[in-house]
């Protein structure tokens, strides 16, 4: 399982607004207790940006992964500066050192680093599961006009859709009972 950047600055303080961050970390919550359950592999992908860029600033609070879903001791931290979790990172080394070939992928910014890094892993040969409600993404603005956030989660969802991954949601998960 991959968690991308679920920091706290989608959440205190507010330094990048989300449309709905809370819903998606419930998801995420749900989805963590059954891989962690099962003895799954967790990876958390931790974006460190730049000290003047306006959020996620090294040695900062909100560049720390949401308390809500505190990694344990024995789950793997991926440091990352770039959108795609794989470009000059120890995914990939980590993935193959652990003969991973499935990822269940969830997190944060749906239209940004899941999306990026959800086309990677594809190219990379990984099966791709996205959990689309443990996602979340934020308005954005082309040329003057603002495209609502349920708009970018949709649009963005459906490209990957079968493609890249296959999109399920937490409760298409139980309805397979692989969820508790």
């Amino acid at each position: 399982m991959l968690i991308i950047d679920v920091q706290n600055d989608y959440f205190e303080n507010v330094k990048c607004r989300l449309h709905q961050p809370e819903a998606a970390l419930k998801a995420i919550q749900r989805l963590l207790k059954y891989f962690r359950d099962m003895n799954y592999q967790v990876y958390y992908i931790q974006h460190i940006a730049a000290k003047d860029a306006p959020f996620f600033v090294p040695n900062t609070e909100g560049v720390k992964s949401s308390e809500n879903i505190k990694p344990l001791d024995t789950e793997k931290i991926i440091k990352k500066h770039y959108p795609n979790s794989f470009f000059e990172t120890e995914l990939q080394a980590e993935l193959k050192k652990s003969s991973v070939t499935e990822l269940t992928v969830c997190g944060m910014m749906t239209h940004m680093c899941v999306d990026t890094t959800v086309r990677a892993a594809k190219d990379l040969g990984y099966q791709v599961t996205l959990i689309s409600d443990a996602c979340a993404t934020k308005d954005l603005e082309w040329q003057g006009e603002k495209i609502p956030a349920e708009i970018e989660q949709n649009v963005f969802l459906a490209s990957l859709n079968q493609k890249f991954a296959t999109i399920m949601t937490v409760e298409d998960l139980a309805s397979e009972d692989l969820l508790i």
